[in-house]
């Protein structure tokens, strides 16, 4: 065995005892001690001459320490099996691995042996010769009233959703003032950007002001994820700044990975999750939720504070409340910012809408930022389109598409009979007998092209050309554009009577063929 089994300072009091005359069955019955233990300390400390002396001067506990370990058989070395890997498990334990994980990588060398259980002594070994580390350290941060708060969001199970009928996963946000320790605490179905940006407005009107600084979780498994990365501004952050600008507070995000420097707001989340939450799977979120702020007012509030002592609505009241900063006398416009791509349609997604932007920006990633009824779109910082969002599912500009094909997005017969009309009336009357054609099938392709194709010409050409193909009954987009290209309008009709649309043609003789 590595260390005595009877703690030094009780092998001191065997030690005065002794000195003192004491038996060893009084040894026995004072120190609760089996007789077999006490003979077994008795001869080792007798052996390093440790019994006898005077009582106003007994061996230290190191040097207690020090007999016992050197009586004590030496196991002799064994060799482990992933020795060889020393360096490798050391290199791997360094990146940040795991046993499991080191275990896992080093199974894929062909030539490892190594069992998980002698990884694991290895790491242990190795984490004991390494030492402390001043990184390890966690030192206390002392804050002043107002400075700062800390802000997350923690699982909260599934409960019951009246809205929906149905249970749903839930999210419990919190933020705790780092002085006073006083909690405000939501649950919540999403923790989407609006979400967020919302909790924290119903926070600082709870607490009555604003603290100087807010520490964000910055972890991929709650809103922040991956807000405050360097791989560019997200979404959450410009929608977060905007917030921090209206309300005056700076942003100082958590590092990812360091739980410990959020560790008021984590032992909060745990705290929740173990007290009011517990058990609460499958209730009514309405019934959790009044539960929970009852608890947090009555129970949390008023609790004497584990690590400062103190209740925490005390602290605040007579401490930090006057310290935080006032609240703005406008309200916040809730702003979002998006990042999404231009879809093929020339149209980008925002609050579940569309909205156009300029055809020449087709699969390009731009930035909406949605502020009330005002939706802007910005592509390389600029302004590119402005939209009034009036809750329709689609919102498009027409200078937003291609020239050339914009008017095809129109499919109603009053919108063609319009442009048809602005050429002349021949051409309206060629697009009446074009929607009329046939009772079934829809001729609205053919009217948008050759609508088109007129407003090319010449309005007196594109009259004549009507005229002709009315007078022919040839209503085809091709037969009109090859007239045109022919030059056929300009040449001069032979007059003729022509049937009219509303009387039928009779039919042919069933003898001869010919028509009456």
């Amino acid at each position: 065995m590595a260390r005595p089994r009877v703690e030094a300072d009780r092998l001191r009091e065997l030690i005065r005892l002794h000195r003192m005359g004491s038996s060893a069955r009084q040894v026995v019955r004072l120190l609760h001690m089996s007789p077999k233990t006490e003979r077994r300390y008795r001869v080792i400390l007798g052996a390093a001459g440790l019994l006898e002396g005077p009582l106003d001067s007994l061996p230290t506990l190191a040097v207690i320490r020090a007999a016992v370990r050197a009586s004590l058989p030496k196991p002799a070395p064994v060799a482990s099996s992933v020795d060889a890997w020393r360096a490798d498990v050391q290199s791997l334990a360094d990146k940040g691995l795991t046993a499991r994980a080191v275990y896992d990588r080093l199974q894929l060398e062909p030539v490892f042996q190594g069992s998980y259980s002698a990884v694991k002594r290895l790491l242990r070994r190795l984490t004991e010769e390494q030492g402390a580390q001043a990184e390890d350290v966690a030192v206390p941060v002392v804050t002043v009233p107002g400075q700062e708060a800390q802000v997350d969001f923690g699982y909260a199970g599934r409960l019951y959703d009246p809205a929906t009928g149905r249970e749903r996963r839930t999210w419990v946000f919190v933020m705790v003032a780092c002085h006073s320790r006083r909690m405000f605490v939501r649950l919540v179905f999403d923790q989407k950007t609006e979400t967020w940006l919302s909790l924290h407005e119903q926070a600082f009107v709870f607490f009555g002001g604003v603290f100087e600084v807010l520490v964000p979780d910055n972890t991929r498994r709650a809103v922040l994820r991956a807000a405050f990365g360097l791989d560019g501004t997200s979404e959450l952050e410009r929608s977060y700044r905007e917030l921090a600008q209206h309300y005056g507070f700076k942003i100082d995000p958590a590092p990812p990975g360091e739980p410990r420097k959020r560790g008021k707001v984590e032992a909060a989340v745990k705290y929740l999750r173990n007290n009011p939450l517990k058990g609460r799977a499958g209730e009514s979120i309405v019934d959790v939720e009044a539960s929970l702020q009852r608890w947090n007012r009555e129970i949390a509030s008023k609790r004497i504070h584990g690590t400062t002592g103190r209740r925490p609505i005390e602290v605040f009241t007579e401490e930090e409340q006057e310290a935080l900063l006032p609240l703005p006398s406008q309200p916040f416009k809730p702003v979002v910012w998006k990042r999404p791509k231009v879809h093929s349609d020339s149209h980008v997604t925002c609050r579940g809408r569309l909205f156009s932007v300029p055809w020449q920006l087709l699969h390009e990633r731009v930035w909406v930022r949605a502020c009330g009824q005002t939706v802007e779109v910005f592509h390389n910082d600029a302004l590119v389109a402005v939209h009034h969002d009036t809750g329709q599912r689609r919102s498009t500009r027409e200078e937003h598409l291609p020239e050339d094909r914009r008017q095809f997005r129109h499919r109603s017969q009053e919108y063609w009979s319009q442009r048809a009309n602005a050429i002349g009336p021949e051409t309206a009357a060629f697009v009446t007998d074009l929607f009329d054609l046939d009772e079934v099938l829809s001729y609205l392709r053919t009217v948008q092209a050759s609508v088109k194709h007129l407003e090319s010409f010449p309005a007196r050409r594109a009259e004549a050309a009507c005229k002709r193909a009315r007078r022919l009954e040839d209503y085809s987009y091709q037969g009109l554009k090859q007239a045109l290209a022919a030059g056929l309008d300009l040449a001069e009709l032979e007059p003729g009577p022509r049937p009219s649309p509303s009387e039928p043609v009779p039919p042919p003789c069933e003898s001869c063929g010919a028509t009456s």
